[in-house]
């Protein structure tokens, strides 16, 4: 049972790092290559569609790491575990404390109702993703290491 548990909680956070990197390096620079009309709705309707399901990703996957951890707690690795699992909740208090606010804006945006400052949120969005990315790539990593 512990080793499907891990296979799976492997496999949905790694897919989930995997969707956060597209966004950062490939989905951000092909809106941000657009003429701004076209690129300030595109990430209007990204921020709607990806901030109804990521939520929903993030909480499925602390909620794995940390049946892993209960599950696994007399086995090798289980340390790397809680701390990948951390690493997830600083995520989500990232995500919450300073990305989601901005994603919350950016997606009632429309070329005629964006703010001024509308570049200057969308390039904090973006850095701050960088490090989510970061932080999340450091918890799946330590996932895996903690299979071996």
């Amino acid at each position: 049972m512990l080793n499907a548990l891990q296979v799976v909680t492997t496999v949905v956070v790694g897919v989930m790092v995997g969707v956060e990197i597209s966004v950062a390096f490939v989905i951000n620079p092909i809106l941000n290559a657009l003429p701004e009309d076209s690129g300030v709705l595109g990430r209007a309707h990204g921020a709607r569609m990806l901030g109804a399901v990521m939520p929903v990703w993030y909480i499925t996957s602390l909620v794995l790491v940390a049946g892993w951890a209960i599950a696994g707690w007399q086995y090798h690795g289980t340390g790397l575990v809680v701390i990948a699992g951390a690493l997830l909740i600083l995520s989500v208090i990232m995500s919450l404390l300073l990305l989601v606010p901005i994603n919350n804006r950016g997606k009632t945006w429309t070329p005629g109702s964006r703010p001024a400052d509308w570049k200057q949120q969308k390039d904090r969005w973006d850095r701050l993703h960088y490090v989510r990315v970061a932080v999340i790539i450091t918890a799946f990593a330590l996932l895996v290491a903690a299979l071996t």
